[in-house]
């Protein structure tokens, strides 16, 4: 039961991530929204953005993902 604790306590730090990377976040969604019909690989660049966000935030913490 140990594992499911630390994954717990991982996902209840995951509104923290998203709420420092918000604008890396918005700007994926917007882009994302951007077009109906999103073709694979056409937001790459800012979901990788948002992607080293979230995790450059989780090493600051000293946290896992």
């Amino acid at each position: 039961m140990e594992s499911v604790r630390k994954a717990n306590t991982r996902l209840r730090n995951y509104p923290l991530y998203l709420s420092k990377c918000a604008d890396r976040g918005a700007a994926y969604a917007a882009c994302v929204t951007r077009d109906l019909n999103v073709q694979q690989g056409s937001c790459d660049t800012e979901f990788k953005q948002f992607l080293n966000c979230i995790r450059k935030t989780a090493k600051e913490l000293k946290t896992k993902l």
